[in-house]
C-alpha cells in the first residue's frame, strides 16, 4: 500500500512534464511521441508512461493512431473558440462557487506574481510570459474549493493554452506582457479587498480581451 502514494506522484510528475512540454510547444502539433525514448529519459518503464498518454489523449492534447504512435494534436480553430467561451464563463464562476477565505498568504502570493510580472516588463521573453501565465492560472483556480470546476477549467486551460504561443510572431510581445501585468495588478487590488468575485471577474474580462487578440491575430 505505501507504493501507492509514490506511484501516483510520478505519474503526476511525468503527466505534468508532458502537458507543459506540449503547451510550451516542444513537442509541436505533429510530433510523434517516442514511448521508448520518453521511458528511457523519465526512467520508468511503459506501463505508466501508456497511462500518462493515456491520459493526455483523453484530454484532447495526443492521439493515438494505429501503426503510427502517439501524436501530438493540433487546435481546431472551431474548437478553440467554443473553449475559450467556455473558460470565460469557468472563470466567472471561480468566485461565485466555494471561494476559499482570502487570508494574507494569498495576498502575498498575488503581490509575487505581480513583481515577477514586472520584472518581464523590461525584457519580454515569450517563454518566460507562458510559463508565468500558466502558473497564475493555477494560482486562479486554487481560489475554489469547487474540484469539478477546477479540473474542468485545467482541461480546458490546457487545451488553449498553445494558441497564444502559435500566435506570438503576429503579436506585440511587450504588450502581450503588459496587458498580463494589467491583470495581475487588478487580480491583487481585488485580493486585497477581499473580494475573490472581483478577483474572477478580472480574469473572465482578461479572457475575453486575449479571445479577441487571438482572433485578430488569426485572421
Amino acid at each position: 500500500m505505501s507504493d501507492q502514494p509514490d506511484a501516483r506522484a510520478r505519474f503526476l510528475r511525468l503527466h505534468d512534464a508532458l502537458r507543459t512540454r506540449i503547451c510550451l510547444l516542444d513537442h509541436p502539433p505533429g510530433t510523434r511521441l517516442s514511448e521508448e525514448a520518453l521511458a528511457a529519459e523519465f526512467g520508468t518503464s511503459r506501463t505508466p508512461l501508456r497511462r500518462v498518454l493515456a491520459r493526455l489523449e483523453d484530454e484532447g492534447l495526443v492521439i493515438s493512431q494505429h501503426g503510427v504512435g502517439t501524436i501530438v494534436t493540433d487546435v481546431d480553430p472551431g474548437e478553440m473558440a467554443r473553449t475559450y467561451d467556455l473558460r470565460r464563463e469557468l472563470a466567472g464562476l471561480v468566485g461565485r462557487l466555494s471561494p476559499v477565505p482570502i487570508t494574507n498568504e494569498i495576498v502575498a502570493k498575488a503581490h509575487d506574481f505581480l513583481l515577477r510580472g514586472e520584472a518581464l516588463l523590461t525584457n519580454p521573453e515569450v517563454r518566460s510570459l507562458a510559463r508565468l501565465n500558466m502558473e497564475y492560472f493555477h494560482f486562479g483556480t486554487s481560489l475554489t474549493l469547487n474540484e469539478a470546476l477546477r479540473d474542468t477549467s485545467e482541461r480546458l486551460y490546457y487545451r488553449t493554452a498553445r494558441i497564444w504561443l502559435k500566435t506570438t510572431s503576429h503579436l506585440d510581445l511587450t504588450e502581450e506582457t503588459a496587458i498580463f501585468v494589467s491583470e495581475l495588478r487588478d487580480s491583487l487590488q481585488a485580493l486585497q479587498a477581499r473580494d475573490p468575485q472581483a478577483a474572477a471577474d478580472v480574469r473572465r474580462a482578461h479572457i475575453s480581451l486575449c479571445i479577441a487578440r487571438v482572433n485578430a491575430a488569426l485572421t
